[in-house]
């Protein structure tokens, strides 16, 4: 069966869903993954919205992410003007060169200041730069100075050191690590030093994109540290960043297994679904796919939510 002939099929099965069917899933779900303003990307809405939109939808918590600043500062605020919405609001830091790099001294203040995830280096680390040599899909608005390539291993393949104290802060406070942007080799040994440091919660990020992973690295990673294997919607779904076949979806997702899955939409930019919308179209798409309404909830619901602690009633 040719491409257009599978992407037409699928179409009709994402046709055949019921709206209900979605809207149920929806409740309680949580988005680990959006990308809200204020950005200097390009956002279509902002942190506010995201909460005001998610809790129309009935979702239950959603994770900020931004490239170059954390918004775990400003969830205390956010909380007590929305707080009546009964959505769980998170943020973290990702490591890139604007926000310190592989600084611990910044890691420990954003800690402390209730974050709920490290995220490694993405735009600037040395594999996404080289990744991306003809064009970055993680364009600013202003022009940024010419980043310092970052990686979490020295000339001999070991972790350095300034990334040995940031894992021993995230394990301090429990905080999740997520492998970013990385290297799928650096992420082998990032995580091999992340766990013999305490550190108990992993998730990687999209990692069949630019991340060079194969599917038995997915199954690996999974299954020997326990971690999250985070789908990004918009890589499938109807979006500008739609780089795979509808399809392939379920190949990515059974690579890890639904028990160490989850969807994150990946979403916020200007010119896409929003990211209820595109955690929908995701959540039509594995019920067209032959996922189950429990395993698709186990995914969207009840894994992302194990991962930052929070309670599924």
């Amino acid at each position: 069966m040719g491409s257009e002939e599978n992407r037409s099929k699928v179409r009709d099965l994402i046709a055949a869903i019921d709206d209900s069917r979605v809207d149920a899933l929806m409740q309680g779900a949580f988005d680990l993954h959006v990308h809200s303003g204020p950005s200097i990307m390009a956002r279509q809405i902002d942190h506010f919205q995201a909460v005001e939109q998610a809790a129309a939808a009935g979702m239950k918590g959603i994770l900020f992410k931004d490239h170059h600043y954390s918004v775990s500062p400003i969830i205390p605020i956010m909380e007590r003007l929305l707080g009546d919405l009964d959505v769980a609001m998170y943020g973290g830091l990702v490591l890139n060169n604007s926000t310190g790099g592989f600084n611990p001294h910044v890691v420990d203040s954003v800690l402390k200041h209730g974050a709920k995830i490290i995220w490694m280096p993405t735009a600037h680390s040395a594999n996404h730069i080289r990744s991306n040599f003809r064009k970055s899909r993680l364009a600013s608005n202003v022009a940024l100075k010419e980043p310092k390539m970052l990686s979490v291993v020295d000339d001999r393949g070991g972790i350095i050191d300034p990334v040995k104290e940031i894992l021993d802060s995230i394990a301090e406070f429990d905080a999740i690590l997520s492998s970013g942007h990385l290297h799928v080799w650096e992420i082998w040994k990032l995580f091999e030093e992340a766990k013999s440091r305490g550190v108990n919660r992993l998730i990687v990020n999209h990692p069949m994109y630019g991340l060079h992973f194969t599917y038995d690295d997915i199954k690996e990673i999974a299954e020997t540290f326990e971690a999250l294997i985070e789908q990004s919607a918009c890589l499938y779904i109807d979006s500008r960043f739609n780089v795979y076949e509808p399809e392939l979806l379920a190949e990515h997702i059974r690579a890890a297994g639904v028990a160490h899955s989850s969807i994150g939409s990946d979403l916020g930019q200007v010119d896409n679904p929003t990211p209820v919308e595109g955690m929908r179209q995701a959540i039509k798409l594995c019920l067209a796919l032959g996922f189950s309404e429990d395993e698709v909830r186990i995914m969207v619901r009840d894994n992302p939510a194990k991962l930052v602690g929070a309670s599924v009633e």
